[in-house]
């Protein structure tokens, strides 16, 4: 049980937040204020903690594939994309922020797309099956990646699926923590470690003799713009994978549900929302501009020497555990609290509300591991879970609820921004459909120019 301090600070908290009177922030204080008795407590975040999942979140392993997508955009408009994408995402999680606070009882994206198409069940559910399958994707990302480094890392005989099994199992073992309290300070650690596996990839381009795989005689090619000859296919991925890495609002509503204080979510956003546009543009344009088209690989540690490469894909090791383990505790917590809604064990230590949540979780990363044996290259994973779980649609359509009826027309710039969301929504179609069916002729064409071994391998996918 809460201790008595323990139960006086919840109650401040809850007495200071409602203090501007409004019903959101009343709202907030209410929760807190019951929380105050329970063993496993939940809206515990600050902004700053919140900040450092976020930038967990975005200092990741994808914005290393940021190399090989100007590659095939070109140096030009792969900066522009990436600006571009990022102001979306960053005004888009604004809208979303505003509306989460309007709504606090809403815990996570599910609630959201229930609300947002009338009530309906059937929204309800899809959402879910939506919002659990992206989660579960990227969870297989990194198990992909972690078969990826161990491969890399030595020269044994071991089963590329044994070394999925391995990773699978360390970030089953992260993910066990019930609040997203406990895991901001792995989150801190992990997008240090990220920031410094990318620093050294820009360095390490640099200063090497020549990039890996290099043939005497065809030095780098750097262009400006798209080669000739680019197809809309190599050119829609490329665009898939910037898209993928900025575009992460399906966590926020569960991040600002753990959130003493909602209305500091903005601090954090725009925290990370500078970081990422600066560091993904870098990381694209230095890496890109020394190793060039021929050379470029996608994650960009690839194109290292095999000693830089070693060293700076070490450091991305925390990053490949814990951001797979993140998604797997937003999933884990949804299908939980679900289960067990009004319920003691939500909130207790009891054995069934732990066993339960350690199966959950545990569900998660079989499901992580399948999917990671399927689709068994990175560039092509990224395309497929940002066309089909881009999140464009929903954010334009929380705005327009925020502004009914006449008032999302009053005045120039409120139509203005009206217009732009509308615009989001036809952007969010195109990148589902279109994304959808170049990402699945990539995988088609991968496997016909035989540049895997195939479904559940033992063949090594090192670097």
């Amino acid at each position: 049980m809460a201790t008595d301090p323990e139960k006086a600070a919840f109650k401040w908290t809850a007495s200071a937040i409602s203090t501007d009177g409004s019903d959101e922030s009343l709202s907030v204080g209410l929760q807190i204020s019951k929380e105050s008795e329970n063993e496993i407590k939940y809206r515990t975040c600050s902004w700053q903690k919140t900040a450092a999942l976020l930038f967990s979140e975005y200092i990741c392993l994808a914005m290393v594939s940021f190399p090989w997508s100007f590659s095939v955009l070109g140096l030009v408009p792969g900066v522009i994309v990436t600006v571009a994408v990022a102001s979306s995402c960053l005004y888009t999680s604004l809208i979303l922020g505003r509306f989460c606070m309007k709504h606090p009882e809403m815990r996570d994206i599910c609630d959201i797309g229930q609300y947002l198409f009338g009530g309906s069940r059937l929204a309800y559910n899809l959402t879910a099956m939506m919002f659990i399958l992206n989660n579960i994707f990227i969870q297989g990302l990194h198990v992909l990646t972690g078969s990826k480094y161990l491969n890399t890392m030595s020269n044994s005989a071991e089963c590329t699926i044994t070394f999925g099994v391995i990773t699978s199992i360390i970030c089953f073992l992260v993910s066990l923590p019930r609040t997203l309290n406990q895991m901001s300070g792995l989150g801190v650690f992990s997008a240090a470690t990220m920031g410094i596996a990318v620093l050294l990839t820009m360095i390490f381009a640099g200063i090497q003799s020549e990039p890996f795989g290099f043939v005497e005689g065809v030095k780098p090619l750097v262009t400006a713009f798209p080669v000739a000859g680019t197809t809309y296919i190599s050119g829609m991925s490329a665009f898939l994978n910037i898209t993928y890495t900025l575009v992460g609002q399906a966590t926020i509503p569960s991040f600002i549900a753990e959130m003493k204080n909602p209305k500091d979510f903005p601090k954090a956003l725009w925290a990370i929302a500078i970081a990422e546009v600066i560091t993904y543009s870098l990381c694209g344009a230095i890496v890109y501009h020394f190793v060039g088209n021929q050379y470029v690989t996608a994650p960009a540690f690839g194109s290292l020497q095999p000693v830089f490469k070693k060293i700076a894909f070490s450091f991305a090791l925390p990053t490949i555990f814990f951001l797979g383990a993140l998604y797997s505790s937003v999933s884990a917590r949804f299908i939980f609290f679900r289960i067990f809604r009004d319920s003691h064990h939500r909130h207790s230590n009891t054995l069934l509300g732990w066993s339960t949540w350690i199966g959950i979780v545990a569900a998660t990363w079989v499901g992580a591991w399948i999917i990671a044996e399927i689709i068994p290259f990175f560039s092509d994973m990224l395309s497929v879970m940002s066309s089909l779980f881009g999140m464009f649609i929903f954010w334009a359509m929380a705005y327009l609820t925020l502004y009914p009826g006449k008032s999302k027309w009053d005045g120039p710039l409120r139509s203005a921004e009206t217009l732009m969301n509308y615009g989001f929504i036809v952007l969010g179609a195109y990148i589902t459909v279109a994304g959808t069916y170049t990402s699945i002729e990539s995988i088609i064409q991968s496997y016909q120019a035989q540049e895997v071994g195939g479904v559940f391998t033992c063949a090594s996918n090192a670097l």
